[in-house]
């Protein structure tokens, strides 16, 4: 098996499992074409951890905690624990803000707007459309002698913080502390809206080690897979990317979970204009990043400080936009969407520009 995973094919194999698995879990109580969404998901925990007062969407999702850790363990079986930042690191922390401004405008991050396609929500055609613009536009930047610097070596125990900041989570999930007034907080819990509805904690759990384990050995990344196939004509990381949608498609269509259309789908709007912004601004964070969020968590748990960095700004970035109006919902976006869209175009554009090695 780790054979396999670690070859070519590895990414097909691990992006199919990643699609069943999603889909599963959707029909196992996750909200509607959300069986995975590092934003999402994100932004659930944020709002748990009492970071903004959405009251629809908070919950300590098992799964993040569950790819951190799946990760950490299968780079501690296969000696790939290495311990690594001093990447940009502040860079990187305003990147993840950003990916996470575009991604709650657009409703998801690129792992759900595939599964969103595969579940028959059009709306998500708009939003991969623009992940793929954004995505080019990095690679432009990247061509153009944009870099972040290289990383260096950390003393082992720095790569332990995400791993254990997960196990913190996880016993947050089980113990639901009270430690407020009246017995609220510290830890909130969502008692109606996409909040209120995951699957079992136990198999939300195992699916994430799961998706830890495959996506570290098979290097699956949704953002590499356009960024090597528009930059190197390498369709490997595609090819699971391609797995995954189809498999995803093929078990919603079983279940009866496949419902096309663009009207009342779940936590989606049909404002595509922004659908389509949103995710170029979210695709050109990731690009300039290095991988996409679910890509972040895993490299996190190996011990990479700088995506653990970028994982802690979509964790901010998450609160800022609810705090601040600018996320959007089933109504469409927010107050402050589009100006935050556009300020953090803006912004990304500038580090592109001004985080160059070489001159064009």
């Amino acid at each position: 098996m780790d054979r396999i995973l670690t070859s070519r094919q590895g990414p097909l194999l691990a992006g199919g499992v990643l699609g069943a698995v999603a889909a599963l879990l959707v029909y196992w109580g996750n909200p509607g074409n959300m069986g995975f969404c590092v934003a999402c998901f994100t932004r659930d925990v944020a709002g748990a951890l009492g970071l903004h007062r959405a009251g629809v969407v908070q919950y300590v999702r098992p799964e993040i905690p569950g790819f951190i850790l799946g990760s950490f363990v299968s780079a501690l079986a296969f000696r790939e624990y290495a311990p690594r930042s001093g990447s940009s690191p502040i860079v990187r922390f305003f990147l993840g803000i950003c990916a996470m401004f575009g991604a709650l405008v657009f409703l998801g991050c690129p792992w759900r707007a595939y599964l969103r396609l595969a579940g028959g929500d059009w709306n998500a055609l708009y939003g991969i459309a623009g992940l793929a613009v954004g995505a080019l536009v990095g690679i432009a930047f990247l061509w153009n002698g944009f870099s972040l610097g290289a990383s260096e070596r950390n003393p082992k125990a720095a790569g332990l913080v995400m791993p254990f900041l997960a196990l913190v989570l996880l016993a947050f999930v089980f113990l639901k502390p009270l430690f407020g007034p009246g017995g609220t907080g510290p830890i909130f819990f969502s008692k109606e809206g996409p909040g209120s509805q995951h699957a079992p904690i136990l198999i939300s759990l195992a699916a994430g080690l799961i998706v830890g384990w495959l996506a570290q050995r098979s290097r699956f990344c949704t953002v590499g897979a356009l960024r090597d196939l528009f930059m190197m004509g390498d369709a490997h990381l595609f090819g699971g990317l391609v797995s995954f949608v189809v498999v995803a498609f093929a078990v919603n269509f079983v279940l009866g979970q496949f419902h096309p259309g663009f009207e009342k789908q779940p936590v989606a709007h049909t404002q595509e204009l922004w659908n389509f912004l949103g995710m170029v601004l979210s695709g050109l964070a990731f690009t300039l990043a290095g991988g996409c969020p679910g890509r972040q968590l895993i490299m996190a748990g190996e011990g990479d400080g700088d995506a653990g960095t970028f994982v802690v700004g979509m964790l901010v970035g998450a609160a800022l936009a609810h705090n601040f109006s600018a996320a959007s919902s089933g109504a469409g976006v927010g107050p402050w969407g589009i100006p935050v869209t556009i300020g953090g175009l803006v912004v990304c554009a500038l580090i592109g520009l001004g985080c160059r090695t070489k001159q064009a």
